[in-house]
């Protein structure tokens, strides 16, 4: 399909600058775009390439000033990042919906399916499985008994959700994930080894939650692991059993989360980040990669970073000593042997 710069505008509420009635077919990278694209500008260090750009239209915010002449079409927009982002939904929204039951996918006679649900093939849809409206299970997914999904939600690939979970709507959770396996509960006994403690909790999904892939989310020991509305938690994620995750948090890569802990809503999680079990971190915290979070956070909208975790102004005070540490021991060596010699004189 193609679009014209003033339809785009239209859409996206934006002002023009050049020709409106060039048009896009395709979509991509400022720095990559050939003509019939649309890119975007929103990050300074890409402001070069808008002048050498080949794309035909580039999104830009409103107070984005150029400094040379530049080929491309301009659209002006509040944010240039979101009106994307928005473009880039409705483009996946124009492709063709899947609909219907492909054969060798297995559902039980007491499942119930909603309107215009797609299920792939090799699929396996256990005893009273309940799935909402619009919603899309793709090849080779396992979903155990009793499991509810919830309208327009996506499950991608090889997905496994273990027996009594609850998923809502409008949820992704992408290949590989495994939403409600046993939680890590072994206790040791008189025999000097490990008895395995059963996990009879759940794993509950609010809506509007995007799991990516290989993803895991431990079944409670009792009760509920949660993850609140709106969380969206990236690739090679542990969540451990009665964990709960506030209102949109959002986590990097391999972040883990020991057993029992309560995060905040409008968290934002680095990378790698590891957090001890039966903590309670404040609503809007911000911790960085890497960090080891081994006590409570009380402070909300803090910003952290570190192992163990510190404030971020501390641990930037505390870096600059960090990475003279070979120099300072040097120092201090030195230091010593004077003192010695010192001493030695007196003696």
């Amino acid at each position: 399909m193609k679009f014209t710069a003033r339809t785009i505008a239209d859409f996206l509420k934006g002002e023009i600058s050049g020709n409106p009635d060039v048009e896009v077919w395709d979509i991509a990278k400022i720095e990559e775009a050939r003509p019939g694209s649309i890119a975007f500008l929103a990050n300074p260090k890409y402001v070069k390439y808008i002048y050498s750009t080949e794309a035909s239209i580039v999104l830009v915010n409103k107070d984005f000033q150029p400094e040379d002449e530049i080929k491309a079409t301009l659209i002006k927009v509040d944010n240039a990042y979101h009106s994307f982002a928005t473009l880039l939904d409705f483009y996946q929204q124009s492709k063709p919906v899947k609909e219907g039951v492909e054969k060798e996918s297995f559902i039980s006679g007491s499942a119930v399916l909603g309107l215009q649900v797609y299920v792939g093939a090799f699929a396996y849809i256990s005893n009273n499985v309940n799935i909402g409206n619009k919603a899309k299970i793709y090849p080779q997914v396992f979903i155990g008994e009793n499991v509810s999904v919830g309208e327009n939600t996506i499950i991608y690939p090889g997905v496994k959700i273990y027996a009594d979970c609850k998923i809502g709507s409008n949820c992704i959770i992408h290949a590989g994930a495994v939403i409600g396996a046993d939680g890590f509960g072994f206790a040791p006994n008189s025999e000097n080894n490990y008895a395995k403690v059963p996990q009879i909790g759940n794993v509950i999904i609010e809506d509007f939650v995007e799991i990516g892939s290989n993803t895991t989310i431990d079944r409670a020991t009792m009760g509920s692991t949660i993850i609140r509305k709106g969380v969206k938690l990236d690739n090679l994620i542990q969540i451990a059993h009665n964990v709960e995750v506030g209102e949109n948090t959002v986590m990097a890569a391999q972040v883990g989360v020991s057993g029992s802990t309560k995060i905040g809503r409008d968290c934002m999680v680095g990378g790698q980040a590891g957090f001890a079990g039966h903590l309670s971190i404040a609503n809007g915290s911000k911790l960085g990669a890497q960090s080891g979070i081994n006590t409570s956070i009380t402070e909300e909208n803090s910003t952290m970073i570190g192992s163990p975790v510190m404030n971020f102004k501390d641990f930037m005070k505390s870096f600059v000593f960090f990475r003279k540490l070979p120099v300072i021991a040097q120092k201090i060596d030195k230091i010593e042997k004077e003192m010695q010699i010192l001493k030695e004189k007196v003696k």
